[in-house]
């Protein structure tokens, strides 16, 4: 990355109040300006490690530098070497600069040499080098109590900071769990011991441990199953008879008056069915259709 300071900051690290204080730019974009400015010429860190170890996360990154695109304060350029291959190159600048002409140079250091004689031109072609950001998708409540269960669990670890787009990506592994009968304490007891030194990618981390530590699937409960007494058709836990038919257990009479009362009632539910059968008619009347 090319720093580009002005002059009466190109000694030090010192910071233009105008830039500071543009409110064309969230707080969010001013930040991250500062933090790129702070680097020296030539500094090379990949853009998703950079986004990956903010705390507002990939989302917030993208949009900030996608302002500062706008505002004339980061440029990416793609070069064409003479072998054909193309390598971008971004800079920033504590100014904004005006949209970058071919055949134009840079202000202050690390102005690009005059190409030699016969060089191929460079591509100038202006793209940010971070993918564009993404429409949010729309979350089901799952997901989203799944996404602020997530954070509230790895809340007493600070090194485990993810950003809201972070916690919805994991938060369908999360869903899983919950299905597997996992409970909060599950999850922290997963998620919050024995973690690596140094820790790079919080993100990465909790999903590999949500995926290698995914509780098995419980196993279905065995329907309740029982058979009839071949004899009094009392209920019994196997085919047979009952242990009383069997002579081994005298008979606990049921609720009532034992055996009469299963005959007054089987004689009632005879006279019911005996009452709705006649009172059906004989024969169903023809239906005409027009």
């Amino acid at each position: 990355m090319h720093v580009h300071r002005s002059a009466h900051a190109r000694n030090f690290t010192v910071l233009p109040n105008a830039m500071l204080q543009d409110r064309s730019l969230s707080y969010t974009a001013r930040g991250l300006l500062a933090d790129l400015l702070s680097r020296p010429d030539g500094w090379r860190e990949d853009g998703r490690h950079m986004a990956d170890t903010s705390p507002q996360g990939r989302r917030a990154i993208y949009k900030a530098l996608k302002e500062l695109v706008r505002a004339g304060y980061y440029r990416v350029e793609k070069i064409k070497l003479d072998d054909g291959t193309i390598i971008s190159e971004n800079h920033v600048f504590d100014t904004p600069q005006l949209p970058f002409l071919p055949g134009g140079t840079f202000p202050g250091p690390g102005a690009p040499a005059a190409p030699a004689a016969g060089a191929p031109p460079k591509d100038r072609y202006q793209e940010p080098s971070l993918p564009a950001d993404p429409e949010p998708p729309v979350l089901d409540e799952r997901v989203r109590e799944a996404a602020a269960l997530l954070l509230r669990v790895i809340r007493s670890e600070p090194r485990l900071r993810l950003g809201q787009a972070e916690a919805e990506e994991l938060a369908p592994l999360v869903v899983r769990w919950q299905e597997r009968g996992a409970t909060p304490a599950d999850l922290a007891t997963a998620l919050l011991p024995g973690l690596p030194v140094p820790l790079h990618s919080p993100a990465a981390v909790l999903r590999n441990r949500l995926q290698r530590k995914m509780p098995a699937v419980p196993a279905p409960r065995a329907a309740a199953r029982y058979a009839e007494c071949a004899t009094c058709h009392d209920p019994v836990p196997r085919p047979g008879i009952c242990l009383s038919c069997a002579g081994l257990a005298p008979r606990t009479p049921r609720a009532g008056t034992g055996a009469a009362a299963s005959r007054a009632g089987a004689a009632r539910v005879r006279d019911a069915l005996r009452a709705a059968k006649g009172a059906l008619p004989l024969s169903l009347p023809a239906t005409f259709t027009g």
